[in-house]
């Protein structure tokens, strides 16, 4: 239940032999949203392409910081194992991170202060002269962060660990739909199949298929603000993974209003093309 901002990277390589999952696969998504206890959400995001790695990590880094929070950032061997160029951004061209971090002491100052817009608590470094408390895993009060047992406040924490998750989504961008932005079949995708499905789509946007969308989720929990507009535009949804449906799982809970058809790949193999436009094709 720690709300200290930290960053986990998830890098698969196990193979067949060690009975872990084989490297292209993306089979610890659910583990990364729901792998804790005491209800504690967490930021999930993932990287695309091996252009965008730098860009998610330093990405995870601000949310971190900024939200207090800790961040797990997917990618896989797949990314891992390929390349592209990108051009290394200068310090000024980053994004800049604002944290909590509280230097002076305040009358009335209290370890779980929180920002009224983001629900972050201020980070005041342990130690502080004027600012010292406690820290550790048991549950703090609401306010003074002291150990709490009361039924109440681990009611009140809960709630606020995940109203203060899903307030992330106003600091990241709206997803964006490529090819057609409303139509007949929306593609969805995350993490490293990108160039697969973006592939696929293209090839079929040149054969004339103008009808189909691609939607490309980097941000997992929260998902963008915009997602159910998005999804809303299109007659038939298709969510295409390298698992058994993980990410269409969390889809259904989340926008359970909508239909969400699955096309799954579990060999420890990437998306074959002429696999990928069959099923498309069956669809439109």
């Amino acid at each position: 239940m720690t709300e200290l901002p930290l960053v986990i990277v998830d890098v698969q390589r196990g193979g067949p032999s060690t009975g872990l999952p084989t490297k292209t696969e993306q089979s610890d998504l659910l583990q990364a949203m729901y792998g804790r206890n005491g209800e504690s959400p967490l930021i999930v995001i993932a990287a695309s392409t091996p252009a965008n790695c730098f860009n998610f990590a330093y990405e995870a880094a601000r949310l971190a910081l900024e939200h207090m929070t800790p961040v797990i950032l997917l990618t896989d061997g797949y990314i891992a194992n390929g390349s592209a160029p990108w051009k290394i951004k200068t310090v000024a061209e980053m994004p800049d991170i604002k944290n909590n971090r509280v230097t002076e002491v305040k009358e009335n100052w209290h370890p779980y202060d929180r920002n009224e817009k983001t629900l972050a608590r201020n980070w005041a470094i342990p130690g502080t002269p004027g600012l010292e408390h406690r820290i550790g895993g048991l549950e703090k009060d609401a306010v003074t962060g002291n150990i709490s047992y009361e039924p109440s406040n681990h009611e009140t924490m809960t709630r606020i660990r995940a109203e203060k998750i899903d307030k992330v989504k106003f600091n990241i961008p709206d997803i964006e739909t490529e090819f057609a932005s409303e139509g007949d079949l929306l593609i969805i995708g995350w993490g490293g199949t990108y160039g697969s499905l973006h592939s696929a789509i293209k090839q079929m946007n040149g054969e004339g298929y103008k009808n189909i969308g691609y939607a490309h989720f980097n941000y997992i929990n929260p998902m963008p603000k915009n997602t159910e507009a998005i999804l809303s535009k299109f007659k038939k949804i298709l969510v295409c993974e390298l698992n058994s449906g993980q990410f269409a799982s969390i889809l259904k809970i989340k926008h359970s209003k909508f239909e969400f058809l699955q096309f799954n790949k579990v060999q420890g193999l990437p998306f074959a093309n002429d696999d990928l436009i069959q099923k498309f094709k069956e669809l439109v």
